[in-house]
């Protein structure tokens, strides 16, 4: 065989992994390699100040999960994640049907609700600072106002994480609102057309038609949103002045009490890195509940229920 039909095949061959090669090379620069050195500090005692100072084994993994604090942070992690996530998702997905509609000035609207996304936190933590401040926040003066009690955003455990949430909900309904919006886009029409000839209302097509054709960018957008959602860090933080996460720790979640340990009061990075990969390890867990149980649902009824249009 003559060598440039050789070296053709070679090139047929191998061209698909050439091209994804920078990415999964630099996912190991990146991302692999601070994850396995990461689960090695958390195998030693790791001073941020003096350094490595020898192996201990699974002694750190201990020392965090009989601390209270940490267990603490996880029921706040959980508790913001819930609060934030499902309105989020609600939320996105009806601003999305919204803007698949016949609007004008549409291009407008679709750039409107990306604002917040690319506002800093700093921002928003400010504006919302004063939205929720104890004393003299907006919404305890309009509840005092009409005769009702203000209310402790920096004192009470659910009525911060409230505060918290939505935060995180002004930021990020915009972005996965225009994931839902591509994907209502790429549902082809004469569905959609099909379900109004059989007599379908707007709200019949969009739950018969619509949201079951959306179910794999839901799965994709639960999953992100649980990896993000346990990963909390920027709002909490900000919500106060002393960035510790409340009085009591009303609002602490497994992140900042990460940096707690790696950078605030005991510098200890093997601690740190501990809790990362506990972290690391319940996100793995829950993104893996969540695709079984989306990926379930999707299973059972992937198509449009055309029966129930009508109905």
């Amino acid at each position: 065989m003559p060598w440039r039909q050789r070296f053709s095949r070679w090139d047929v061959k191998t061209a698909p992994y050439l091209y994804i090669a920078p990415f999964f090379l630099l996912f190991a620069l990146v991302g692999l390699f601070p994850l396995l050195y990461t689960g090695w500090v958390a195998l030693n005692k790791w001073s941020l100040i003096t350094g490595n100072q020898g192996f201990v084994g699974l002694a750190n993994f201990q020392y965090v999960l009989a601390q209270p604090r940490f267990w603490d942070g996880v029921a706040n992690t959980f508790s913001i994640f819930l609060l934030s996530s499902v309105p989020q998702l609600i939320m996105a997905l009806g601003i999305a049907a919204v803007l698949n509609a016949n609007l004008r000035a549409k291009t407008f609207w679709r750039m409107g609700v990306l604002v917040p996304y690319v506002v800093a936190p700093v921002a928003v933590s400010l504006v919302f600072g004063q939205l929720f401040a104890d004393e003299s926040g907006v919404l305890n003066a309009i509840l005092t106002s009409v005769g009702l009690d203000p209310i402790g955003w920096h004192s009470d455990r659910f009525w911060s994480h409230i505060a918290i949430a939505t935060m995180v909900n002004f930021r990020w309904t915009g972005y996965n609102t225009l994931i839902f919006l591509a994907a209502m886009q790429a549902i082809p029409r004469d569905v959609t057309e099909a379900a109004v000839v059989d007599g379908a209302n707007r709200w019949q097509t969009f739950i018969n038609v619509t949201v079951p054709m959306l179910r794999p960018t839901i799965i994709f957008v639960v999953i992100t949103s649980t990896i993000g959602g346990l990963q909390i860090f920027d709002e909490p933080r900000l919500f106060d002045n002393f960035s510790l996460g409340g009085p009591d720790r009303e609002w602490m979640t497994v992140t900042m009490y990460l940096y707690e340990l790696g950078w605030n009061s005991q510098r200890n990075l093997g601690r740190s890195a501990a809790v990362a990969w506990l972290l690391f390890v319940i996100i793995v867990i829950f993104a893996l509940l969540n695709y079984v149980i989306t990926r379930r649902i999707a299973d059972s009824d992937h198509r449009p229920n055309r029966k129930a249009l009508v109905k």
